[in-house]
């Protein structure tokens, strides 16, 4: 089993950055799979970005011009660096983890774990 633990976020004003941690634990995730999704009253666990084992990023085109994913395998951990936050971007931020071999990693059945989520406010 893997717990994944997300933290960072909080109540920021629009053009305001955050960045989101996933700390994972039970077991070496290096060669995992994770992705950020955010669930929102309109929109249930909308994919944002995925980061391969191998580094391979993918972004939702709606934030990847503002929003980047990164890893760090030696701390077990997966950071979503959020720039020029929005009101609209105000939601629920979960991180996800999937064994290889992955699936499309678009599309929340594909993972496998999930994180209790991460509440971002953004004000005017």
């Amino acid at each position: 089993q893997v717990q994944l633990v997300e933290s960072g976020g909080g109540s920021v004003q629009a053009g305001d950055s955050l960045r989101l941690s996933c700390a994972a634990s039970g077991r070496t995730v290096s060669t995992y799979a994770f992705g950020w999704f955010r669930r929102t009253p309109r929109k249930d666990r909308e994919m944002l970005a995925a980061i391969t084992g191998q580094g391979s990023t993918f972004y939702a085109d709606s934030v990847k011009a503002r929003f980047t994913i990164a890893r760090d395998d030696a701390k077990n951990t997966v950071y979503l660096q959020m720039n020029n936050l929005q009101p609209e971007d105000t939601a629920i931020y979960f991180c996800a983890a999937e064994r290889a071999p992955y699936g499309s990693l678009w599309y929340a059945q594909d993972y496998d774990y999930w994180g209790q989520g991460t509440q971002v406010t953004v004000s005017f």
